[in-house]
Formats: structure tokens, sequence, C-alpha cells
């Protein structure tokens, strides 16, 4: 008899996967110092955005560009546990700018529930920009993520998420 559904099995494996994350960088913080384990925790995820966009990828049988990958990061965010809003800017026709405006962060509430609300902005500073960034080489070395002005983890309500063609310098 089985006990436990699909969406059951996955709340299960989502928290379990949050709270490992969590658990290894206070751990390794206890052991080390908080800026090592972010240091480690930096290398952790200049790797797991790869394993993420290449499921997600071949999940949903996309290929490049800003309109797979609006398709794959949106359901990346979704299943994370984001609330979110997307907008796209158009110019003659073709995709411009990709924008994601987060309203709600899970990792954020994270740190807030545990207290650590204070470290939020290192973390976010130095995670999400590498983690977005790789995502965005996952769909094509010309494309190029960049923060918005509003970061949840600074204060604001929101964090805008910028991903565009990446533009010659000449």
């Amino acid at each position: 008899m089985e006990m436990f559904g699909h969406k059951d099995k996955a709340e299960y494996y989502h928290r379990c996967y949050k709270a490992a994350d969590g658990l290894w960088f206070v751990k390794t913080e206890e052991r080390y110092d908080f800026d090592t384990a972010l240091e480690i925790d930096l290398e952790v995820w200049k790797v797991m955005p790869k394993i993420q966009a290449r499921f997600i990828k071949e999940k949903l049988e996309t290929g490049e560009g800003l309109e797979a990958l609006a398709l794959c990061f949106s359901q990346k965010l979704e299943l994370d546990g984001f609330v979110f809003q997307t907008e796209r800017h158009l110019k003659d026709g073709r995709l411009t700018v990709l924008q994601f405006h987060i309203s709600t962060c899970p990792w954020h509430d994270i740190l807030i529930r545990s207290g650590r609300e204070h470290l939020s902005h290192k973390i976010g500073g130095v995670i999400c920009s590498i983690e977005y960034g790789v995502w965005a080489s996952e769909f094509g070395k010309d494309i190029d993520f960049s923060f918005g002005d509003n970061r949840i983890c600074g204060g604001d309500v929101s964090c805008v998420l910028n991903f565009s063609p990446r533009q010659d310098k000449k």
C-alpha cells in the first residue's frame, strides 16, 4: 500500500533539499567561518544551475535562446516556490529583454525564519548572481544576466532579474 502520493513525495524531497542546503552551510560555517562557507556554497551554485537547467530543458524539450530560457526558468522558479511575474520587452518583434519580477523568495524567507535575515543580502548578492548567470549561459553563450534595481534581500519588496542578448561592445 502506497502511503504517499506523487505530491507528498515531491514536497518531501523539496523540504529535504532546502534543509540540506541550509544545514551544510551552517555546519561548514561552524567548523570554519561564514566567508569560507559562502565560498564553498558559491562553488556548489556554479554547478547546481547546470543540473537544473539541463534537466528542465530535457523534460520540456526546449533548445537555446531567450524564449526557451523563459519557459525553463519560469518552471524552475515555480518548482522552488518563488512567486513571480514575467515581462517580455520586444523590439521589431524580437525578444530583447526578459524580466522576472520576484515578489516572494523562499531562500530569503528561510533566512528570516532562522533569524539570519542580516546575512541575506550578502548571500543573495553572491549566490544569485552566479546561479542566474549560469542559467543564462545554459541557453546560449550570448545571453547576459543582470539584476534590476530591486532586490528582496536588500530590503525591497521584489527582485528584478534581467536576461538579454549580449550587446557587442565596439
